[in-house]
């Protein structure tokens, strides 16, 4: 009647054991350390810099507790905060702006629970702080891009429609079309105005040319500068989900701010990095006209930028942008024709056209693509376009490794930003409540066990000590849960994991009562257990289950903090369903189980109501 099968203890045995091996890591705390990382992808992280950083300490008179090379980057492990900071303004001077310096915590986990994936839970801004970020976006730039897109599809428009027009420029806001007649002149506008209605035209002559200006509405130049800083919201959301944080915070901030808090992030070098790379690609053409050594004695042609081609020599770039990487539906990493590292793109309906025109127009000419990484442009390559290239499918291919081909792709498939965005603050935001709040979160909810632990056992003896260490389960796996999860803990969810210990022991309350109320009306002590346990398992189940849906509606509509509470409750009420069912009970049975002549149980003073008599 009160015996488990052996596979119902296996699986109570294996649930212990993970939630102690995953709640471990907890307990062994977090030191200050300095992680170092090359800015570029071109540039590696390797022994010889390991040796540098090294020496640079060993001159500063800095001692480390530990320094080891990983992919990506170095970490220097440090005794206190003191030398942290130290350690991290003498390796920016030594090192330069070639490599990002940032301040991290590395846990102290022995390795082998790190290799098996056992690691603490991150600690919320409320607790131990996190980054702080802010971002301006670069409203100028936005409008810019907009008018480079507005430019390159009047230009395809007015080519697919064969309107004949002498020149195109971009001057400040404006978009200057030229034309030889009014009648050219006239066509373009009725084509404009109606394929363009966020913009504004008006006609001008000047001298014997008939010019069109385009301008954009006030209301479109409104929109374009809020959807910009939507737009790079969204593509931090995306890029801060590569990074696996628990509830970032990500908003806007005034008309041209976006505020990123990542609380509880460790890795504040990487978090720095997506955040801080705003890889895009441009398309321009190669100025074949001009004399490039002149260019190279500094007299660079009106119109042109002097770059340097990867693994080759100096190059100079038309500065009219052809294509952007707005235009980019889809980047993969794969390999060339020569089994070379290569980014492989698909571009939308629009790209796709442009391109095509622009190779079929530029057939023996060379074309540039350039790769803007942290306001850093770079020609990738730039091939001489032997052919009409059709279908929207575009292969970058020029001396790159995998990792950066990866890289690259990855950033652009996140999505591009809108306009261009500088971090303009960034700092790491110590406790709002300080440590010492930490350790009285802690001692309350300490304390409220060992109240809880003592009551029970009081007043239920042997079978309030069992309740007692099933809330012990059920705290360990609630524990081990957030630290697979990599969950953020912030105040509200020590709050929850304080509420989920009393919600687990109110369903024990519920058993043990059952079980003096089957004792009471006369039954056996083997009986009385097995009836208290399944007339309780319905009640238990109900009113967890009510619980739970509110948990779940906190999660689906609430924000930030209240996430994490929701988080945290919903997890509790399934660990406590499993620990003050299946775990007490599994208790239970192998004390009492296996014995044939029970006639009483330590369960407290069972009252029996006084029989009346006549």
């Amino acid at each position: 009647m009160n015996r488990y099968p052996s596979w119902k203890y296996v699986i109570i045995a294996v649930s212990i054991l993970l939630g102690l091996i995953y709640t471990l890591p907890n307990f062994f705390g977090e030191s200050p350390a300095v992680q170092i990382s090359p800015l570029r992808t071109t540039a590696k992280a390797d022994t010889a810099l390991l040796q540098r950083v090294e020496d640079a300490l060993k001159q500063a008179n800095l001692a480390t507790t530990g320094m080891f090379l990983e992919e990506g980057g170095i970490k220097a492990r440090f005794a206190d905060t003191d030398v942290q900071i130290k350690a991290r303004d003498t390796l920016q001077s030594v090192l330069g702006n070639g490599y990002m310096v940032a301040l991290n915590l590395l846990p102290n986990s022995p390795q082998w629970l790190t290799s098996i994936g056992a690691l603490p839970m991150y600690l919320g801004l409320d607790l131990r702080g996190g980054v702080h970020f802010m971002l301006q976006v670069d409203m100028k730039g936005a409008t810019a891009k907009a008018l480079d897109r507005f430019s390159a599809d009047i230009r395809g428009s007015l080519r697919e429609k064969k309107i004949p027009y002498s020149g195109l420029d971009k001057r400040g806001s404006q978009i200057i079309v030229k034309f030889r007649n009014s009648e050219s002149r006239a066509q373009a506008e009725s084509e404009i105005r109606k394929t363009y209605a966020d913009l504004n035209v008006r006609e001008d002559n000047v001298g014997s040319e008939f010019h069109l200006t385009a301008t954009l509405k006030p209301e479109a130049h409104k929109l374009i500068q809020d959807s910009a800083v939507q737009q790079n919201i969204t593509t931090l959301r995306n890029r801060v989900n590569e990074l696996g944080v628990a509830e970032p915070i990500i908003q806007q901030a005034g008309a041209d701010r976006v505020v990123v808090q990542l609380p509880g992030v460790q890795d504040t070098a990487k978090a720095k990095d997506i955040l801080g790379r705003t890889a895009t690609l441009e398309v321009r053409m190669v100025d074949e006209e001009h004399d490039l050594s002149a260019a190279l004695r500094g007299q660079i042609p009106f119109g042109a930028e002097l770059y340097t081609e990867r693994g080759g020599g100096p190059l100079l770039v038309k500065k009219q942008v052809v294509l952007t990487g707005d235009r980019i539906n889809d980047a993969q990493a794969g390999f060339d024709n020569n089994n070379q590292p290569a980014v492989h793109l698909n571009l939308d309906n629009n790209g796709a056209r442009i391109f095509r025109q622009l190779t079929k127009d530029n057939v023996g000419k060379r074309m540039a693509i350039l790769l803007i990484e942290k306001n850093q442009a770079e020609v990738i390559t730039a091939p001489v376009i032997r052919e009409e290239i059709g279908g929207g499918r575009v292969q970058i291919s020029g001396r790159m490794t995998t990792e950066e081909a990866r890289d690259v792709a990855l950033l652009l498939r996140a999505g591009a930003l809108a306009a261009p965005m500088d971090i303009i603050e960034e700092r790491t935001v110590g406790p709002s409540l300080g440590a010492d709040n930490i350790a009285r979160g802690f001692n309350s909810t300490l304390y409220g066990f060992a109240a809880i632990a003592v009551f029970m056992t009081i007043y239920y003896v042997v079978f309030g000590f069992i309740s007692v260490v099933a809330l012990g389960v059920n705290l360990l796996l609630l524990i081990g849960l957030l630290s697979i999860m990599q969950a953020t803990l912030t105040l509200p969810g020590m709050a929850a994991i304080a509420l989920t210990i009393g919600m687990a022991i109110d369903a024990n309350v519920l058993i043990n009562e059952r079980i003096r109320d089957e004792l009471r009306a006369g039954m056996q002590p083997q009986a009385a257990i097995n009836s208290g346990y399944e007339r309780a398992f319905g009640t238990i189940l109900d009113s967890n289950i009510t619980t739970l849906i509110a948990g779940i509606a906190l999660f689906a509509f609430g924000t930030g903090p209240v996430k994490g509470f929701a988080v945290v409750l919903c997890l509790g009420i399934l660990t406590s369903i499993f620990s003050a069912v299946m775990v007490s009970r599994g208790i239970v049975n192998l004390v009492y189980g296996s014995r044939r002549k029970l006639d009483r149980i330590p369960i407290g003073q069972v009252w029996k109501p006084a029989t009346e008599k006549r």
